[in-house]
């Protein structure tokens, strides 16, 4: 039987090893010159005059709520349909998470968004979901009609633009490097913004508080990004826009080749925005021969590993839905998502018979 094809794969290389090696030869291990050069590279490829590294993606989001002020009596607006990171970040800082319902594209929707907002209300986090960018010049609208913090959760969608723009832009953008990202190092993550105070804030939150050695402005915490993991995350950036437009060939092969197919709706993207294909996720509908259960159990059998990115909503696990801080309300189109979405390999490591034997497999079970 042929090698099963994999949801995701870690590609490293030449590159990463030279300059991981740099670094332990240097004996500078921990946060340095890496990270800044990193740091500054990324902030080139976003569009933004600031990037600082942080040790994940959660933490990224973590640090930005606390640097704008967020804690308890706030409440933060975001999607139910993501990854705990974005929620278990909001709790973190002590405030209070609402969610509104997702569109069309499994994205945060600004109008359900703005139905939520409150006198309590601080911030919008929408979701970046699977690579393509939420609707962010209506976020920027609504977060400056009512003095609103706008947080991007970006953790998969490196380098995707909108209108022109990148994301992590408009507001300020968290980012996570996770092995399985985009631009990955294992795990770290970045936060990109044009606020010069906000950046300033977030680095010396991440470094226990600490300005200069032993002068502490504030209680602070350890969010450090070593020079191990910025060395690996360099060339990763380096070759983004190839890593992309990878992806982003390999999820339109997919779609030209799955057209038709019953019970099987295909990711859109919307006019303007730019979809870097983190996932390549359909929905698997009534109409479908097999249920969703089915049709990841007969993938499997014929050597193409899927994956549910994310069977539930993310209020919807025992230790959040009594949540005194986590409020519950009616999304049924995000609870339609979680029933039915799969997401098929398209990651760059993939050639061309790897993706017709996923074109093949899919229809098989579906037929």
């Amino acid at each position: 039987m042929s090698t099963p094809i994999a949801i995701s794969a870690v590609d490293v290389g030449p590159e990463e090893e030279a300059l991981v090696l740099e670094v332990l030869r240097s004996g500078r291990l921990a946060q340095g010159p890496k990270v800044e050069q990193l740091e500054r590279e990324f902030a080139a490829a976003h569009d933004v005059e600031h990037a600082v590294a942080v040790n994940n993606g959660t933490t990224a989001l973590v640090a930005t709520l606390q640097a704008l002020g967020i804690g308890p009596g706030d409440e933060v607006v975001t999607s139910p349909f993501t990854f705990a990171a974005t929620l278990n970040a909001v709790l973190e800082t002590g405030a209070t998470a609402r969610f509104a319902d997702v569109g069309g594209d499994f994205c945060l929707d600004p109008a359900a968004a703005a139905a939520l907002v409150g006198p309590r209300t601080r911030a919008l986090v929408p979701v970046h979901l699977y690579g393509l960018p939420a609707d962010v010049p209506a976020f920027a609208r609504l977060a400056a009609g009512h003095g609103l913090a706008l947080v991007e959760d970006a953790a998969q969608a490196h380098g995707a633009r909108i209108g022109g723009h990148s994301v992590g832009s408009a507001g300020t953008g968290c980012f996570s490097f996770y092995a399985t990202k985009n631009v990955m190092c294992g795990e770290g993550g970045m936060i990109t913004t044009g606020d010069a105070a906000l950046a300033d804030r977030l680095r010396v939150l991440r470094n226990q508080g600490m300005r200069a050695q032993y002068e502490y402005e504030v209680p602070g915490h350890n969010y450090r990004l070593t020079d191990l993991q910025a060395a690996i995350a360099i060339p990763q950036l380096r070759r983004l826009r190839a890593i992309n437009d990878a992806r982003r060939a390999n999820a339109a092969h997919l779609t030209r080749h799955l057209r038709g197919l019953p019970g099987l709706v295909l990711p859109a993207v919307p006019e303007g925005r730019d979809h870097v294909f983190h996932q390549y996720t359909v929905r698997v509908t009534a109409d479908a021969a097999v249920d969703r259960a089915g049709f990841v159990a007969g993938l499997a059998d014929r050597g193409v590993r899927a994956g549910v990115y994310y069977p539930r909503l993310v209020h919807d696990h025992a230790c959040y839905r009594e949540h005194p801080r986590v409020v519950i309300e009616p999304t049924p189109l995000a609870e339609q998502a979680a029933r039915e979405v799969v997401s098929l390999p398209v990651h760059p490591k993939l050639d061309r018979a790897d993706l017709d034997r996923v074109v093949e497999a899919v229809a098989e079970v579906l037929r």
